[in-house]
C-alpha cells in the first residue's frame, strides 16, 4: 500500500456494522477470513446489541445507538483506510457515519441494507425491516404496556424463514441464543439526515441478496436505483444473512470491490 499521514503505509480496515438485533459477534466468519488474507476487520457492537451492556429498551435516538461505531472510527488513525459494511437496516448507521466521517471513509458497503441518499427519505416499503402482511415481530413495552413500544424481536417460529433460511443450522442454533431486542425509536430516527454532497463522492457498493426472504429482491433492486452504488454484486445462493450463508462469496466480493480504490 502506499504511505499514510507520517510516513506510516496505509492499512485497509473493514469496519462492520450488524442490522436489528444482532451484535459484533454476526461477522466472525468475514472477520476471519479477511485477518487471515492480512487485511485488518473489527466489528462493533452498537447500543443495547451484542454484548453492549445498555437495555436496548433505554435507547432513544438514533445517534445514541451509533455512540459506539462514531467512538470507534472517531479513535481510528488517518492511515487507517476504512471500508465501512453495513448489513440490513445497519446501512443507515452507516450512511450517518459516512456524513459524520467523511474525510476517514474510503468506501461504504451496503449487505442487504437501507441505503437512502442523504437528504432524501426512504418509503417504508424500501426498507429491510418491512414483511408483508405476517405478524413476525414481538413488540417490547419496557416503559409499560400504557405507553409505546420501545423494542422489537423477530418472533422465534420466524427467525429460520426470515433471517437464516440459506444459514448452516449451528449458526442459526447460536445466532437465535444471541438476538436482543432492537430499540425501535432509536430505529424510527434512520434515514433522516440533512443533503451532504462530500459524502456522495465516496464510493458505495451495493451487495444483493438473491434468496432473500426478509428484504426482497425486487425491494433492493428499487433502492439501487434510488441512488445508484458504483460498484453491484449480486449473491445468487444467499438468504439475508450473508455472513453465515455465503461467507467465502462475500469475502471474495469484498476483496474485489477494495481492490478498485486508489489506496
Amino acid at each position: 500500500m502506499g504511505g499514510g499521514d507520517g510516513g506510516e503505509d496505509s492499512v485497509v480496515h473493514f469496519v462492520f456494522v450488524h442490522g436489528a438485533s444482532h451484535g459484533a459477534w454476526c461477522w466472525y466468519k468475514l472477520t476471519t477470513l479477511l485477518a487471515a488474507a492480512g487485511f485488518k476487520a473489527t466489528s462493533v457492537d452498537l447500543t443495547g446489541a451484542g454484548i453492549n451492556l445498555t437495555d436496548s429498551n433505554t435507547v432513544v435516538d438514533f445517534d445514541q445507538y451509533n455512540r459506539p461505531l462514531f467512538s470507534l472510527l472517531s479513535d481510528l488513525p488517518p492511515h487507517h483506510k476504512i471500508i465501512l459494511v453495513g448489513h440490513s437496516i445497519g446501512g443507515g448507521s452507516v450512511t450517518e457515519a459516512l456524513c459524520k466521517f467523511t474525510d476517514k471513509i474510503s468506501m461504504v458497503v451496503y449487505l442487504a441494507a437501507d441505503m437512502v441518499q442523504p437528504g432524501s427519505t426512504s418509503s417504508p416499503h424500501d426498507s429491510a425491516m418491512t414483511v408483508g402482511e405476517e405478524d413476525i415481530w414481538e413488540l417490547i413495552y419496557g416503559e409499560g404496556a400504557d405507553k409505546p413500544p420501545t423494542g422489537m424481536l423477530m418472533k422465534e417460529e420466524f427467525r429460520r424463514h426470515y433471517y437464516y433460511s440459506q444459514s448452516p443450522l449451528e449458526d442459526v442454533t447460536l445466532a437465535c441464543k444471541l438476538l436482543r431486542p432492537a430499540p425501535l425509536r432509536a430505529l424510527n430516527g434512520a434515514d433522516k439526515l440533512a443533503p451532504n454532497p462530500e459524502a456522495e463522492k465516496v464510493p458505495r457498493v451495493y451487495i444483493k441478496t438473491a434468496k432473500d426472504n426478509l428484504f426482497d429482491p425486487l425491494r433492493q433492486d428499487r433502492v439501487v436505483e434510488k441512488w445508484p452504488p458504483s460498484q453491484l454484486y449480486i449473491l445468487e445462493e444467499s438468504d439475508h444473512s450473508a455472513f453465515f450463508s455465503v461467507p467465502t462469496t462475500l469475502f471474495a466480493y469484498l476483496v474485489r470491490a477494495v481492490s478498485f480504490l486508489q489506496l
